[in-house]
């Protein structure tokens, strides 16, 4: 995944194929193909004007050229007590 700024992100083709998927405080929108199911991007919900988009969609992309770090999924929860003070989104569910 790579974070771009709302803006910057433009989808060229088959704007009617993303489903979406929500939980939770329904901030996060993560979205799908809804032919093929890949992950290819999401709205964060620490960052709701960024979105990460699956690199491996997009063409001629080397992810290999770019530092990757790992990501502790479950403790981005920032709902959870012991959320991590790294995620600053809302404590508390809408």
């Amino acid at each position: 995944m790579t974070k771009v700024h709302e803006r910057e992100l433009v989808i060229l083709g088959g704007e009617d194929l993303p489903s979406v998927y929500v939980w939770n405080t329904n901030r996060a929108k993560h979205f799908f193909c809804s032919r093929c199911g890949v992950y290819t991007f999401h709205r964060k919900r620490a960052a709701p004007d960024h979105f990460d988009v699956n690199v491996f969609c997009l063409e001629n992309f080397d992810p290999g050229a770019f530092r990757r770090r790992a990501t502790d999924g479950i403790g981005m929860s920032v709902i959870e007590a012991t959320a991590g003070a790294e995620w600053p989104g809302p404590r508390t569910p809408r």
